[in-house]
């Protein structure tokens, strides 16, 4: 059969053509946006997924509970403590769970949940504790980043927190802002506790409270009481580029400038003699260089000022390059100069008309310690020793006298305000990586606090160094305690040693021992360099192996001559 194709035919092939390319047409498209709908779903799917925020982890203490879900039993596991303070991140998603909250959390690619009210948004807001407790009597400085003093609270206190400095690695906090009565401050952390019980325990770890509260001497003396002080361990720091000296055989030099200009005659006996270490003064009576502290807080003392600064940075920094621990001593409460520019810091009394700044001055307390620290970074020092850290040797008779004015602002007790200061001395030394150490009199080695507030446990526990004094003169003139250098120190440092055991962190026992000589008020016998060996010597076999400084006041150089050679052996 033949079809004959005409326009009429070939015009309708061509439509129902047309018509079929269109239906397929809209079937693709149809197609593509059934296929785009849902590439668009899953890619909305998928962005939930991968959508954190980032948050921190607080709370009101240092450490927060970490969960995985038991999806059998619809409950939450406690899996692992962390830190407060981590920065984590959360797709936000939560599960409700005996009517807690609880959000979906990544930590180091693992999922865990964690209670919705431990993550907060800024650092502000990690540190949740409201209020803390006083355990150690404590200073409150002005702000978080000086060493200037708001005020001072004592123990048992409660203290309402608005702010902190900063988090260690573990979550506890350096510094917190508080507010306390109509002050705000800033104050360790490590002096609270955030129970009222807590704070008003005392330490007994080992019977230690047991063994200090019910001391006394026979008599009243009026320094305090051993059961007021406190007792908890001081943890005691080790800086890595600069190691604490624990056996020294020191050398004292006074800062006149005759030691001054004549460094290298001590230098060259130092470094051929064993010496290890050189105590140097900074500050006694007179100040061996013109600090700008001074220039602030005593303008007397910088305008009398012994040494251009320059040529006594130059001597420590000899001592320094040498290999010698430089100790940088200051007298600390017995200064006229201080005490001739703020009489009003002094102790009024009618039995002295000494200018004695009291133990109880907040600025005296800020003169020195801004002292010491300006003397660290200008010159290096690796240690600080305070001297004259107590109150007057009459401080007994003033006490007695119902008209001295001791500038007693927080009532405080003297072995109480000197346990104080050097609390705040310490922390703010340490921050220098620098070493506390502290003179005390012979006789504060007793089981008793003395009238001028020395109480040798209350204060080893605090300081890197505690350096007693007992000169074999000074144990009383009508008994020859001079002679046999030997067994008058060896009789007092068994008791010193003793001491040392009462309490959980002791200090290094480094002793000054008599290096002129005796009795000072009639020599009669001489200190060589046996003597000084025997001193020694007495210390170690006591069990007091911290080492010695040799005290000769006027830092004679053929004295050290003379007892160069007992620097050299080994004790």
């Amino acid at each position: 059969m033949v079809i004959k194709m005409t326009r009429k035919n070939i015009k309708r092939g061509k439509k129902r053509l047309n018509i079929k390319k269109i239906l397929i047409v809209l079937v693709i498209l149809v197609l593509i946006i059934l296929i785009a709908l849902v590439i668009s779903k899953k890619l909305k799917v998928a962005n939930k997924t991968i959508i954190f925020n980032d948050y921190y982890l607080a709370s009101d203490n240092r450490e927060i509970t970490l969960y995985t879900y038991d999806k059998e039993n619809n409950a939450m596991i406690d899996t692992k403590k962390v830190y407060r303070g981590i920065k984590i991140s959360s797709n936000n998603k939560t599960k409700n769970i005996d009517e807690i909250r609880y959000k979906e959390i990544k930590i180091d690619d693992n999922t865990y949940y964690v209670k919705d009210e431990t993550l907060v948004s800024s650092k502000e807001e990690i540190v949740k504790e409201s209020i803390q407790f006083v355990r150690t009597s404590a200073t409150i400085y002005q702000n978080e980043n000086e060493s200037k003093i708001a005020s001072f609270v004592k123990k048992g206190n409660k203290l309402d927190i608005i702010g902190y400095d900063k988090l260690d690695n573990k979550g506890n906090v350096n510094m917190y802002k508080i507010k306390y009565n109509d002050i705000e401050g800033w104050i360790y952390s490590k002096y609270l506790v955030n129970d009222e019980t807590k704070a008003l325990e005392n330490y007994n770890e080992n019977g230690v409270y047991d063994t200090h509260k019910d001391r006394k001497y026979s008599s009243e003396l009026y320094g305090g009481k051993a059961s007021t002080l406190d007792y908890y361990p001081y943890e005691k720091i080790e800086f890595e580029n600069n190691p604490l000296l624990k056996n020294a055989k020191s050398m004292y030099l006074n800062a006149s400038n005759n030691v001054i200009s004549n460094i290298d005659k001590y230098l060259e006996i130092a470094t051929t003699s064993g010496v290890n270490a050189i105590v140097i003064d900074i500050k006694d009576g007179a100040l061996a260089y013109p600090s700008e502290v001074a220039k602030t807080y005593s303008q007397t003392a910088y305008n009398t000022s012994m040494n251009k600064i320059d040529n006594y940075k130059s001597a420590v920094n000899k001592i320094k390059e040498a290999g010698i621990y430089a100790i940088g001593r200051i007298v600390v409460f017995n200064d006229s100069h201080f005490g001739k520019d703020h009489p009003e810091e002094c102790i009024k009394s009618p039995v002295s008309s000494r200018l004695w700044p009291s133990g109880y001055s907040r600025l005296a307390w800020e003169y020195n310690v801004e002292l010491a620290k300006e003397a660290i970074e200008l010159m290096g020092f690796n240690e600080i020793q305070f001297d004259y850290v107590r109150f007057p040797e009459d401080a007994y008779e003033m006490s007695k006298s119902s008209n001295t004015d001791f500038r007693n602002k927080y009532n405080e007790e003297k072995a109480e305000a000197i346990q104080n200061f050097l609390f705040y001395a310490a922390d703010e030394i340490h921050k220098k990586n620098a070493y506390l150490s502290v003179d005390v009199f012979g006789e504060c080695s007793s089981t008793y606090v003395t009238a001028y507030g020395q109480y040798w446990s209350a204060i080893s526990n605090i300081v890197d160094v505690i350096s007693s004094m007992p000169y074999t003169d000074h144990f009383g003139k009508k008994k020859d305690t001079w002679t046999n250098a030997y067994q008058t120190v060896n009789n007092w440092a068994k008791g010193a040693a003793t001491r040392q055991t009462e309490i959980p962190t002791p200090a290094i026992a480094r002793t000054w021992i008599t290096a002129y000589d005796t009795p000072h008020w009639n020599p009669t016998v001489i200190y060589d360099a046996t003597k000084i060996s025997d001193q020694a010597r007495a210390l170690v076999d006591a069990g007091l192996t911290g080492g010695f400084i040799t005290w000769n006041s006027a830092s004679n150089l053929n004295k050290y001559q003379q007892i160069k050679s007992a620097f050299s052996k080994d004790y």
